[in-house]
C-alpha cells in the first residue's frame, strides 16, 4: 500500500509544489487549505505523516500539531514543520515535538529524505492498522 502524506499549506502554489515532489517519489498526498480543513482530513483517513505549516489561516500549524498530539489515534503520526521564518521557527517547532522541519523555498532531495527518513515502507499506518484486524 502507498505511503500517505497530507499536505496542510494555505498557499496554493506551495500545495502544489509539494505535492509534485512527492507523488513524483510515489507516495499518496492529500491536502488541506487550512488547519481546521487538516483536521477534519486526518478524521476521515489516517495519514502516515503530516506537512504543516505553521502559519495558515483559521487555525496556524502550531493548533494543529497541538491538537493532532493532544489526540491518542494521532499522537504517534509523525508531523513536519513547513515554514518560510526558518530563522525564528527551526528550534521553536524541534523543541515542541515536531518530527523534523523544512523551510521554504523546498529542495526536492532534503525532503524526499526527510519523508523516508520518518515513513519507512514498512511502517506505514495503513499496513499497521491491518495486522491489527
Amino acid at each position: 500500500m502507498a505511503i500517505t502524506i497530507l499536505i496542510a499549506e494555505d498557499y496554493e502554489d506551495n500545495r502544489e509544489l509539494l505535492r509534485l515532489l512527492l507523488k513524483a517519489a510515489e507516495y499518496q498526498v492529500c491536502e488541506a487549505k487550512d488547519g481546521v480543513e487538516c483536521l477534519m482530513l486526518v478524521e476521515k483517513q489516517l495519514p502516515d505523516l503530516i506537512m504543516i505549516d505553521l502559519s495558515m489561516p483559521v487555525l496556524d500549524g502550531w493548533g494543529v500539531f497541538q491538537r493532532l498530539k493532544a489526540d491518542e489515534r494521532t499522537a504517534n503520526i509523525p508531523c513536519v514543520a513547513v515554514t518560510a521564518h526558518a530563522d525564528t521557527d527551526r528550534d521553536r517547532a524541534l523543541a515542541a515535538g515536531f518530527s523534523a522541519y523544512i523551510s521554504k523555498p523546498f529542495r526536492g532531495g532534503e525532503l524526499i529524505e526527510i519523508v523516508k527518513s520518518l515513513v519507512p515502507p514498512d511502517k506505514t499506518k495503513s499496513q499497521l492498522a491491518q495486522l491489527e484486524t
